[in-house]
């Protein structure tokens, strides 16, 4: 038996997290934070798990395709403590965010023609595809030059700084991140 059938509902009108996500094309931390702030009605089973009503999520599906839908950010580092805290801290602000994760440039590759973000930031340094290929691929695509590319990299030299925007990055933020600068170069409204 699967994890996620576990302490299933009686009818098949709810949704698990990891389903929910998959459906919405974001993440289950972005799942679990619209659960908290109340943006999503859910059950709890018997067992503690969280399930979610099926007409609650197609309407937040229908939403989404709507105007006002939310931006669409995809976070790219082989640092999963990083992207663990950055799909967090995107999901707790105010602004309608929709996110999804890569671990690297080929997942990253992907998740572009599945969710279709409008803004991706992205580690330079990455085992494999590294993230000025990565820019690169991006901003050579259909629709790439939409594509806000904000990069990331814990060597912020001038040759990186060079580089990643020789690559078509549209910003190169030094680790660890000011996130008032992540907000300014995400295009959001900082704090205050």
């Amino acid at each position: 038996m699967a994890p996620d059938d576990t302490d299933k509902p009686p009818t098949e009108d709810y949704l698990s997290p990891h389903q929910v996500a998959s459906l919405l094309h974001v993440s289950p931390v972005t799942v679990r934070h619209w659960a908290a702030q109340g943006k999503l009605s859910f059950v709890t089973t018997p067992g503690g798990h969280r399930r979610f009503p099926r007409a609650e999520v197609e309407r937040l599906r229908r939403a989404q395709e709507g105007v006002g839908g939310g931006t669409r950010v995809l976070v790219v580092d082989d640092d999963r403590q990083l992207v663990g805290f950055l799909l967090e801290w995107l999901a707790s602000l105010p602004e309608p965010l929709l996110t999804e994760s890569a671990f690297d440039g080929f997942e990253a590759g992907r998740k572009l023609i599945e969710f279709r973000p409008q803004i991706v930031l992205l580690d330079l340094m990455m085992p494999g595809m590294d993230g000025f290929s990565v820019c690169r691929q991006i901003k050579e695509g259909n629709g790439g030059e939409a594509v806000r590319v904000i990069t990331m990299t814990g060597y912020h030299t001038p040759e990186n700084v060079r580089w990643a925007r020789a690559s078509g990055a549209d910003a190169c933020l030094s680790k660890p991140l000011d996130r008032d600068l992540l907000l300014k170069e995400m295009g959001l409204a900082g704090p205050g």
